[in-house]
Formats: C-alpha cells, sequence, structure tokens
C-alpha cells in the first residue's frame, strides 16, 4: 500500500481535468484562487507566473508551476517571448478534507525542467500532451484521468527529490514518508482502516516501543496515531460517501465501526454534516482549468 497515492486519493474530489492553452504577447490572464490544487506546464515560449504572495516565477520550456492550495494567480508574458503554449490543468480537493501533505507546500512549487531530472515526470508530460491532441481515439477519456492522477504523484514526488537535492532535509509530511518506523505504520493503517488498532500493535509495527513509537509518530504526522487513525477513517469514508451509493451502514463497518450512530457522530464531528448530507452535497464536478 503506497502511502502518497493514499494521500492523494482522500484530498482530492471530482474529475481533474486539463487541456493546452496557446498565448500571445501581450497578455496578462488572471486566476482566482478556487479550491483545486492547479498545474501550469510550460510546452513553450517563455512567461511569467505572478503569486498573489511573493515574487513572479520565470517559466521557461518544460518548467511546472504547481499550486498545491489553488491560491491566486496570474499568467503574463516575459520579455523576448511572443508566444507561449502551456498545459495547464486542476484537481477539485474537498476542502474539509485537506491533508497535511498538503498542507507542507508552497503556495507554488516550481520545478524546472533539468537534463537527466525527473523521467517520469516529464514521460508522463508528453504523454499528456499527445491523449490531448488527439482526443478522439478510443478509451482516451480513460488514458486522459489516469495520466492526470500519475502527474499529480510524479509532481509530489519529484519536490521532494528537488528539496533532497538541495541538501534540505525533510520536515512535516514529508519526513514521516521517509521514516521508516513511521511509513509502516501509516500503511499498516490506510492498508485496513476497520482494524480495531492499538498503539502497541502500530509500535510493534515500527519496532518501537509503545512510547517511544507515540512521541515519534505525533512529532512527524502531527497528531497522536489513534487521532490520525479516526481522521483517515472518516476520510476514507468520505471518499466512499463520494465515489460510490453503499448504504451508509454499510461503509461505517468498512472503517471499524460496527454502530451506524457512532460512526455518523464521529462523521459529523469531522465535516459538519451526517454522512447522507455529506454525500448529497459533497462537490462532484472538476472546475474549469487555466
Amino acid at each position: 500500500m503506497d502511502v502518497l497515492s493514499d494521500v492523494v486519493n482522500a484530498a482530492r474530489t471530482g474529475r481533474p481535468h486539463s487541456r493546452r492553452v496557446a498565448r500571445s504577447a501581450p497578455f496578462c490572464e488572471h486566476f482566482a484562487a478556487v479550491p483545486a490544487a492547479g498545474f501550469h506546464v510550460v510546452l513553450e515560449g517563455t512567461c511569467r507566473l505572478i503569486p498573489a504572495q511573493g515574487e513572479p516565477v520565470t517559466l521557461g520550456p518544460g518548467d511546472v508551476a504547481f499550486l498545491p492550495r489553488g491560491s491566486a494567480h496570474a499568467l503574463a508574458d516575459s520579455d523576448g517571448s511572443p508566444a507561449v503554449v502551456t498545459l495547464c490543468g486542476a484537481y477539485l480537493l474537498d476542502g474539509s478534507a485537506a491533508h497535511p501533505l498538503l498542507d507542507d507546500l508552497p503556495d507554488v512549487v516550481h520545478l524546472p525542467a533539468r537534463v537527466g531530472r525527473h523521467g517520469q515526470l516529464r514521460a508522463a508530460l508528453e504523454l499528456l500532451g499527445a491523449e490531448l491532441d488527439d482526443d478522439a481515439r478510443p478509451g482516451s477519456q480513460a488514458v486522459l484521468l489516469t495520466l492526470l492522477d500519475l502527474l499529480l504523484l510524479y509532481i509530489l514526488r519529484a519536490w521532494f527529490e528537488e528539496r533532497h537535492a538541495g541538501g534540505h532535509s525533510p520536515s512535516g509530511w514529508a519526513a514521516a514518508l521517509h521514516d521508516p518506523a513511521v511509513a509502516a505504520a501509516l500503511r499498516a493503517v490506510h492498508a485496513d482502516p476497520a482494524r480495531p488498532w492499538t498503539v502497541e500493535e502500530l509500535g510493534a509495527r515500527a519496532s518501537l516501543s509503545r512510547a517511544a513509537f507515540a512521541r515519534r509518530f505525533t512529532a512527524l504526522v502531527g497528531r497522536p496515531p489513534l487521532a490520525y487513525l479516526t481522521w483517515w477513517r472518516m476520510a476514507t469514508a468520505a471518499r466512499l460517501l463520494r465515489g460510490g451509493d453503499a448504504p451508509v451502514h454499510v461503509i461505517a463497518r468498512q472503517v471499524g465501526y460496527s454502530s451506524q450512530y457512532t460512526f455518523t457522530h464521529a462523521f459529523k464531528r469531522q465535516y459538519g454534516l451526517p454522512p447522507a448530507a455529506y454525500r448529497r452535497h459533497a462537490p462532484t464536478l472538476h472546475p474549469s482549468a487555466g
């Protein structure tokens, strides 16, 4: 079970969206803040990404800009580049289930194109561009959705690799994913959220004593082991409610609750709505992309 892909699946909802956009200078296009993680990839030319806070970022061919919280920004022309072609897209996020992994990222993640770096990310971008060029082929929509899911994972992986290559020690959730003991406990919880885990059992998975494991897990993940277990159960339940029509009592059992009443109370405490109401009001439409 891969913790990073689990986190991405829990955080986003709806269907991701992407398209190719050509712009001619001069231009300055503004994007309002949205509950989505967005990206811009420069295919041709050079432009500037201007965040609401901070300095503009110059983007050249092959550069990727990822905005994990959908913050307001603008794309503008850059001197000497009469035309720019970008690949842009967005992943709708469930704001009520925002994962702390995304909160640890800066407002703008800039991944410059470098020869020999992030080959899987580059390959996914090439395939995505090819599918967008001819989206009438059989199975194209399924391929696009799969590539967009992969792209998000490769962007996150590339960011962690860039930080490591730059000499930055992992912190927050990046450190949790790189810590063998904590990562082992996270994999166990994600693989079987319905199991009545105890701190002792999770500590054994991490090959640590109960006390040492609890301290280490809390320091890196940001909440105690059993508090994270409850949070993950609710995030899993929310994803099941959004993505299917299974009865609430069935979902309750799938995430470790024998009592629908207890599950409903726990779910409402985290999301502000009982499960049935959450299912009716959960966002399902993809956002428009740049």
